[in-house]
């Protein structure tokens, strides 16, 4: 039987309500059962430890103080510094470990005996399974409000007054008040670790952290689910296959065709304007792993580098310490990589329609001038944000909004929205003579749908601020993140690819659009949803177990398919002989599919499991399948697209030092993932199963001789990746000016 475009077209939009009628019910419940902020902690007398503004002060410190892109939260943020959910709920129970030796025996705690320790270690536990709360008070035991003063000592003294040891700079939070009040956010976080959530046998984070001596362990949900998970691999693996075979797709061929001369193509000035932003993303490609570069040295040396600071006098930890090179890196990251998407969706439209719409070529270079006035203007205002700067409600708006993939102010992030807008009318622009003549599922309107999706998710950005209880704020923040990679990014890439097989005549526009709906179909099916795995430890209900682990796995079968789709592509192209002028473009979309099914599919798949995610989060196994997953993936695909626009747009074409910069991308992301990011990943998993999560998160793990080695050994995979990038930064400079001139 054959399945037709508009039958895939009506089981898209079904999936995608579907999918928001889910997300949609799931807000809710996030509203509705997030942990408490309580009104008051109090002490076994009623005096009161710390109130709701306390609380939510903290929260507004962790964000304006870059603290996410130095620690974690629930497991969300940076590895650098420690989990500060997990840190607390240590510190806590190590103080009242010392408060009940100190009461009961007068003894230090390492002191008693192996009886007097059980006798310790059951009261601490009793009193945090115990822990009375509800919507207005929590009630602390008297070692508790011991423990909570103690914690917030150790807070100042190691973010206020500095502690180079760990990496963290003199006046990272600038006051003792700030200082304590981000003590009782993470506390609060703590709190909700170990505190069962009324109604149930386990907390509010489905006891995560691992923390035996806190009572948190495994809760069945995650072991039955994460068999069920793998069961269901196998099972929708098999019926992906026999859907696919159902529906009749024209493989992709280059006998018949005649496949346009890069020469011959004609070129419009709002196609050359759509160029430049090449040499912008190239420029922003090096700094982003320049700072890789470094970041990676903070875990060795975690307050000079190389010694090079201190030579030339530069106190390096307080100019840019780790929190703010991170905040940039992984901005960078993400844009480099969308500006290239965006200079591709300008250009291609004019390849199929040979339209040039009036102004088109001015627009473009507005969209571009605002482009780079948003990421100068959100780089100055985060790094002016975090070094407080900004009174008021300007240190978000302006400044430093603090969370991981977020981080520029409110401002910026509505500056970008708009840039979105902007592009999605111009490629609307160009492509009006094809969507003239197409349905609502032609190839055109699924380019442009997949472009406004990215659009339209960065508005849940929009929907939290700085009070926001951080489980709803995790809410909202993933999906942003999460819904780009796995839903409109995934979307994008496959309808670039098809608009771009179209426009070398390697593929017929109908099969290309029932490949894009297909593949599309596929995503969303699995990848929307599949943003609940990041709702386990968070304070979410645990009905996001199940369904998280469900969706997890099924978010394997599209990039199966879609690399399939990549591996024919390129066959396809190595039968039209040595004379095919695009065969470098297509090893880029080639081994972007290989990233992607290593990186997103079988890393992603490996973490996702629940029972292993239990242990794993917010460790170097992520580590690892983000890097591969953005980079191998998605760059890789933003990189060939710009080769492509390079090919067709340069006079005297040379790719000689584009290969180089293509081997040494594939190399070193592989020396990365595989000889440093994966073995410190497996250690920590084992540190975090065998001794705890704070543990696997600690300093002294780092310091570790064989973890120290593995570090060093990520060093020549950077080298590699930086070399790339400069590489191909000089390559796109000397194509420029060999540029081919607009045709009349």
């Amino acid at each position: 039987m054959e399945v037709t475009r508009r039958t895939l077209a009506g089981v898209l939009a079904v999936a995608f309500v579907v999918n928001l009628a889910v997300m949609g019910a799931g807000a809710a419940l996030a509203y509705e059962e997030a942990p408490p902020i309580p009104q008051e902690v109090v002490g076994p007398e009623g005096d009161v430890v710390a109130t709701s503004e306390d609380i939510q002060e903290g929260k507004a410190v962790f964000q304006r103080n870059a603290l996410m892109n130095h620690g974690s939260i629930l497991g969300n943020g940076a590895y650098f510094g420690p989990d500060f959910t997990a840190d607390a709920l240590d510190l806590k129970v190590s103080f009242m470990r010392t408060y009940y030796a100190r009461e009961r025996y007068s003894e230090s705690y390492a002191a008693l005996s192996p009886e007097e320790t059980v006798v310790v270690d059951q009261q601490v536990r009793g009193d945090l399974s115990t822990g009375g709360g509800n919507d207005s008070v929590i009630r602390y035991s008297a070692a508790e409000v011991y423990a909570h003063e103690q914690v917030r000592d150790v807070y100042v003294a190691r973010y206020v007054d500095g502690a180079p040891e760990r990496g963290v700079r003199e006046g990272m939070i600038p006051t003792c008040a700030a200082g304590r009040a981000f003590a009782d956010f993470a506390l609060w976080t703590a709190w909700a670790s170990h505190t069962d959530r009324p109604g149930s046998t386990h907390s509010y984070t489905n006891e995560w952290p691992y923390a035996p001596a806190a009572g948190n362990t495994p809760t069945g949900l995650s072991v039955t689910w994460s068999v069920v998970a793998v069961a269901l691999l196998v099972a929708a693996a098999g019926g992906a296959v026999v859907l696919y075979r159902r529906v009749d797709l024209d493989e992709p061929t280059a006998d018949g065709v005649s496949v346009p001369r890069p020469a011959d193509v004609s070129l419009t000035p709002s196609q050359l304007a759509a160029t430049r932003f090449v040499p912008v993303a190239a420029v922003l490609f090096v700094i982003q792993v320049c700072l890789g570069a470094l970041l990676a040295h903070y875990y060795v040396e975690r307050d000079g580098f190389f010694g090079l600071a201190d030579a030339l006098g530069i106190d390096l930890l307080q100019v840019l310490p780790f929190a703010l090179a991170r905040t940039f890196h992984v901005d960078l990251a993400i844009l480099w990589v969308v500006s290239l998407w965006l200079g591709a969706g300008l250009f291609l439209p004019a390849l199929l329609t040979d339209h040039e719409p009036r102004h088109q070529e001015s627009i473009v270079n507005v969209l571009l001038g605002a482009l780079v006035v948003v990421v100068v203007g959100g780089f100055a205002g985060v790094w002016l944000g975090a070094n407080g700067y900004f009174e008021g409600a300007l240190w978000w708006l302006l400044g430093n909004e603090g969370l991981e993939y977020l981080e520029v102010g409110r401002v910026w992030q509505f500056g970008l929205l708009c840039a979105f807008a902007l592009w999605a009318a111009l490629v609307a622009r160009g492509l009006r003579p094809m969507l003239r003549r197409e349905s609502r599922y032609g190839l055109g309107h699924l380019v442009l749908y997949a472009g406004g999706s990215i659009g339209l998710l960065f508005v849940a950005g929009f929907l939290f601020t700085p009070t926001t209880n951080i489980a709803v704020t995790e809410f909202w923040r993933w999906w942003v993140v999460h819904m780009w990679v796995e839903g409109a990014f995934e979307f994008f890439v496959v309808a670039v690819v098809g608009l771009t097989l179209v426009s070398m005549n390697l593929l017929s526009r109908s099969s290309a659009e029932k490949a894009v709906l297909l593949e599309a179909f596929l995503v969303m099916g699995a990848g929307v949803i599949g943003v609940s795995h990041h709702y386990w430890w968070i304070g979410l209900p645990d009905i996001w177990i199940p369904v998280g682990s469900v969706f997890s796995t099924l978010e394997l079968v599209p990039l199966v398919f879609i690399l399939f789709e990549a591996v024919g592509e390129y066959r396809a192209l190595a039968a039209a002989g040595e004379e095919f002028p695009y065969r470098l473009p297509f090893a880029f979309i080639v081994a972007s599919g290989v990233w992607n099914f290593v990186g997103a599919g079988v890393l992603g798949f490996l973490i996702n499991l629940p029972l292993v995610n239990y242990f794993e989060h917010g460790t170097y196994l992520t580590a690892a399948h983000a890097h591969a997953a953005m980079f191998g993936a998605f760059g890789l695909l933003a990189l060939g697209m710009a080769i492509y626009i390079l090919r067709i747009t340069t006079q005297d074409w040379s790719e000689r030092r584009l290969r180089w910069a293509f081997w040494l991308w594939n190399a070193g992301l592989t020396v990365m993932v595989f000889v440093s990011l994966v073995p410190i990943g497996f250690l920590q998993l084992e540190t975090a199963f065998t001794q705890g999560y704070d543990a696997a998160r600690s300093v002294a793990f780092y310091q570790r001789d064989l973890v120290q080695t593995l570090f060093w050994l990520r060093f020549p995979g950077d080298t590699l990746l930086g070399l790339g990038a400069l590489v191909f930064a000089v390559d796109v400079f000397a194509k420029l000016r060999r540029q081919r001139d607009p045709d009349e």
